[in-house]
């Protein structure tokens, strides 16, 4: 038998040991692998939520008309309008089912930044102020603003000069209320959480006038003999109605953007308003 010196044996053990230590890097780097695998899984977008689910949260103010106001059809109570619309195609190209929450204009932003509801459509003007805390989409209608007063005043009220000092309303949270406090001199401003509240306040004399959309205004006369509007217009200086939804929902923002694109450029959106304010007249 032969026999091993020493330095042969050590020489083994010494190779033995390197093995060993090449096996063991191995093995952890494939571990470390593994790690760093999992911990970059893909994030999950506002976008990704919404169509798993198969359901899309709107939250509006049912109280507008046209843009989104209650009907009795076939003897149930629907939320309708130009803006319940447009919500409705964004969730058919999502390829989801729309889902309506009515709630004060007021706490809409709230609502979606709680994530309560996953977009915003209400006629909102997409302001310095709301910018900050949520993202909009493409400005999709532009309107201007109106004032209504009760027909006892229609010889009192011609000019905007003849509401300086008086008693104006507005919807709380609303770009008109700035509106009215920019343009009225001295105004005595009152903000409620729904229009039809300010507009009994108009028919009961407890207010003088209320600033709003004119297309919400229009309805609003048309269906009351007791009401009237000034003959005078506003602008509102920014832009008009938007989408929002939560900040930093960008996929979002890209696929409502193209709906509304699409609603613009083949009409859609003028159809709507047409329809919805022929809903409010038919009441």
């Amino acid at each position: 038998m032969k026999k091993f010196s020493k330095l042969s044996i050590i020489s083994v053990l010494l190779g033995v040991l390197v093995l060993f230590t090449a096996c063991s890097t191995t093995t952890g780097g494939e571990s470390n692998t593994k790690d760093d695998t999992s911990s970059n899984e893909e994030i999950v977008t506002k976008l990704d939520k919404i169509k798993e689910s198969g359901k899309i949260v709107l939250g509006t103010s049912a109280d507008y008309p046209p843009y989104e106001f209650h009907k009795e059809i076939d003897g149930e109570d629907q939320i309708v309008g130009f803006d319940v619309e447009i919500a409705k195609a964004i969730a058919h190209d999502l390829g989801v089912e729309l889902e309506i929450k009515d709630m004060d204009f007021g706490g809409l932003l709230m609502a979606l930044n709680d994530d309560k509801v996953d977009f915003v459509i209400a006629g909102m003007t997409p302001d310095a102020d709301r910018k900050k805390v949520v993202d909009f989409s493409e400005i999709y209608y532009t309107a201007v603003h109106g004032i209504v007063i009760n027909t006892e005043n229609e010889g009192n009220f011609k000019t905007v000069e003849d509401l300086a000092g008086k008693r104006v309303g507005a919807q709380q949270g609303a770009i008109q209320e700035d509106i009215a406090l920019e343009k009225i001199e001295n105004v005595d401003l009152k903000s409620l959480a729904k229009i039809p509240d300010l507009i009994l306040e108009v028919k009961n004399n407890k207010i003088d006038a209320v600033v709003m959309e004119k297309p919400v205004a229009d309805s609003y006369v048309d269906n009351n003999s007791d009401l009237k509007l000034m003959d005078l217009t506003f602008d509102d200086g920014e832009g008009g109605s938007a989408v929002a939804v939560k900040k930093g929902s960008t996929d979002l923002v890209e696929a409502i953007d193209q709906t509304l694109e699409n609603l613009i450029n083949n009409g859609s959106i003028d159809d709507f308003v047409v329809e919805a304010i022929e809903m409010v007249e038919s009441e």
